[in-house]
């Protein structure tokens, strides 16, 4: 679907987002949101930033191991995902196999000298970033994209 998508790394603490331009072809980092099992007040957060964006939809990254494996993380962004799909119904919400980007996030970070003990708010977006490009990156997306009217 042809629009601005927003990316999410979503972890215990921290809920990284990212967006992408409306042609799809970009993400960038948004914001760093505080996670709130309890309130969900990152997940209203979330909405606003989808409403304030006009987001077309979300994609929440789905941590596997490098085997392919789903393990407790896994099992939370499914369930995140569900809340963010009641949340913003009718518009959709993917998921995306983000295995290792956290760890490209953080390598890129050092790699333009940043401290990334301190920079952990901005480790999560970059990791939002990673997700949704390589969302946006992939064949099935692109052809997704690639049909929308001219």
């Amino acid at each position: 679907m042809f629009g601005v998508w927003l990316g999410v790394d979503v972890g215990t603490v921290r809920v990284g987002v990212a967006r992408c331009d409306p042609h799809g072809m970009l993400a960038t980092p948004l914001t760093t949101l505080n996670r709130d099992e309890k309130g969900n007040s990152d997940i209203a957060a979330l909405v606003d930033l989808v409403a304030e964006h006009e987001a077309v939809g979300v994609v929440i990254g789905l941590p596997r191991t490098l085997a392919g494996a789903e393990g407790t993380s896994a099992q939370m962004a499914r369930g995140y995902a569900d809340l963010v799909a009641v949340a913003i119904r009718p518009l959709p919400v993917e998921l995306s196999d983000e295995r290792l980007s956290t760890t490209s996030a953080q390598r890129k970070l050092i790699q333009a000298g940043r401290n990334t003990r301190k920079s952990r708010a901005v480790i999560d977006q970059a990791a939002a970033v990673v997700i949704l490009q390589h969302w946006l990156d992939s064949a099935s997306t692109r052809e997704r994209l690639s049909e929308r009217p001219n």
